[in-house]
């Protein structure tokens, strides 16, 4: 009897032909198993890019009728990325939603092998294995102390407890802002300053971040511009994630 990772019983059609995920991560995870299963995706689910699926609109204001239209077997949502609302509303449209609730590597890994094989009743992709495998090291003494942005205007930085923040405690990267009460905690570009940090990550996404716009504001600190589906993405991306990441950080921990 599947169980989604909130407890709360899912039973779709065995195995699950028509899916609508409303999570980019999740998108790409599934689609790397089966892209013509995805019948509809959010307006942000850029991987794969050739990917046909119908829109319905964003994480935060899907269209529960646009998908209940696609008559989905199971529809894919997040506890942080999507609404409870909305999942409340399209269960009671009869539509199974599984949501995933993810804070950690280890609960990505895990969180993914069971969507696949209890919840989609599909066999887990080769992918998997190779990410628990590449994330299977002993977790590093800090090597240098990192802010990550996720917001300007007003600054946002990612706090505890998040994917974002374990992923890079697990490189190595002690994290300021680890122990404010907020998981993503709005901070002043004083609290930046003083913060004592090596780098400040600006991630493409979810505020696009790019050379001219976030390190102008930032010009007395070092900064490094990185994926967004790096940092916060568990789906694919997590098999290159730890060297693509670790070659970036060793940049600024050798310039300490």
């Amino acid at each position: 009897m599947p169980y989604d990772d909130l407890g709360e019983h899912v039973t779709p059609p065995r195995p699950v032909e028509r899916v609508v995920s409303l999570v980019p991560s999740l998108t790409e995870a599934i689609a790397s198993v089966r892209a013509d299963a995805v019948v509809g995706a959010t307006d942000w689910c850029t991987h794969p890019p050739d990917l046909p699926a119908k829109r319905v609109r964003g994480t935060k204001n899907p269209d529960v009728g646009a998908i209940v239209a696609l008559a989905p077997d199971l529809v894919i949502a997040n506890k942080e990325e999507n609404r409870e609302r909305d999942v409340a509303r399209l269960r009671a449209a009869g539509v199974p939603v599984w949501v995933t609730d993810i804070e950690s590597v280890d609960q990505a890994l895990v969180s993914m092998a069971r969507l696949f094989e209890e919840g989609l009743g599909w066999t887990a992709p080769g992918w998997l294995g190779e990410a628990r495998e590449a994330w299977s090291g002993p977790v590093p003494e800090p090597r240098l102390r990192a802010a990550t942005a996720i917001w300007r205007d007003p600054w946002m930085v990612v706090g505890a407890p998040t994917f974002t923040d374990d992923l890079l405690r697990r490189l190595g990267v002690d994290n300021p802002f680890r122990d404010l009460p907020s998981r993503y905690p709005t901070v002043t570009l004083s609290d930046l300053r003083s913060a004592d940090v090596d780098v400040v990550l600006l991630p493409d996404e979810p505020y696009p971040f790019t050379a001219a716009d976030g390190p102008e504001a930032l010009a007395d600190l070092p900064t490094a511009l990185v994926s967004g589906r790096l940092l916060t993405w568990y789906g694919p991306s997590l098999v290159s994630a730890p060297s693509v990441l670790s070659r970036v950080l060793q940049e600024h921990t050798r310039s300490r």
